[in-house]
């Protein structure tokens, strides 16, 4: 198949009439320009151009060739413009992934006002904890909470999580305050996933503790009741617990202690390039939305 670029540069050849001006307005050199006329010659068949040492012209074939490719191009210079266009305007349908309970806090709620701005754009937002492939379910972004690895997509951090040490009161009262890492040994810990280990960042750096407690679940949204209810000290991310710290049903403990910093809530999109106004309008609105400092963290429940 005949290469596009080629077909540009033979056209712009014409247009200006010489090798050399072409080559200096498209950034390449003479000899460049000079191989692929010559390897668009090659493909065709045909000579092209007639060259001489003042200046060069149009063969009968090449004649008849661009007066056809020259439309060619035009029409496709158009439709780049039309659909750059249609890509500017905020419309038509944006699929959005997302985390469970993230999602039903921390997104739907603020669906509605996003959708009152843009009264042409609907929306699918479909939650679920299992990472999906956006691509092959045709989502536009989906918003995950993790480390993020290397990855063919594209990611932009929007905010970073933080995750604490937290029980209520009325466990406090009856089991006391833990102060030292050690003291976890002679309480009820609440892990979800059955016992995945807190990964933690303290006065001396990384560690990991295995909690050990009577409640074994895969449901973090049962820990989350559960340690509200008073079954125990849980790790949870203050997006998850900012109301229950503001109201006093849950207290921190242990406030030198905190998940890792390395655990962020992203905005993951397959392409950088041609990125759909309506995605890149999603993805402002959260950002403005949730940073610098979280709506979750404006109260001063949680110390910096």
């Amino acid at each position: 198949m005949t290469n596009l670029d080629d077909l540009e540069i033979f056209v712009k050849v014409v247009a200006t009439g010489s090798m050399s001006a072409t080559a200096k307005s498209m950034g390449l050199s003479p000899g460049v320009v000079s191989k692929r006329i010559k390897r668009l010659e090659e493909q065709l068949g045909a000579r092209l151009l007639q060259r001489t040492t003042r200046q060069i012209g149009l063969t009968d074939a090449g004649k008849g060739f661009y007066e056809r490719i020259a439309n060619v191009l035009t029409g496709i210079e158009e439709a780049e413009k039309f659909v750059s266009g249609k890509s500017t305007e905020i419309a038509g349908n944006l699929r959005i992934s997302a985390p469970t309970s993230f999602g039903r806090m921390h997104i739907a709620p603020h669906l509605p006002a996003f959708m009152r701005a843009h009264p042409h754009l609907s929306i699918d937002l479909m939650l679920s904890d299992e990472f999906t492939d956006i691509i092959a379910e045709g989502y536009d972004v989906a918003i995950r909470i993790s480390e993020l690895k290397d990855s063919s997509l594209v990611a932009r951090k929007l905010v970073q999580v933080r995750r604490i040490l937290c029980a209520s009161p009325s466990y406090i009262e009856r089991y006391g305050v833990p102060e030292r890492m050690e003291d976890l040994a002679h309480h009820h810990c609440l892990s979800a996933h059955n016992g995945e280990p807190w990964r933690l960042e303290g006065p001396r750096g990384p560690l990991v503790y295995r909690p050990a407690g009577r409640l074994n679940t895969n449901s973090s949204e049962v820990i989350r009741e559960a340690v509200i209810a008073g079954l125990g000290i849980a790790l949870r991310s203050t997006w998850d617990i900012g109301s229950e710290l503001k109201e006093g049903r849950l207290v921190r403990v242990m406030p030198g202690y905190e998940g890792s910093r390395n655990v962020s809530v992203s905005a993951v999109y397959p392409s950088r390039r041609h990125l759909p106004s309506k995605v890149r309008a999603f993805i402002e609105y959260l950002a403005e939305l949730y940073g610098p400092v979280p709506y979750w963290e404006r109260h001063g429940e949680v110390a910096a």
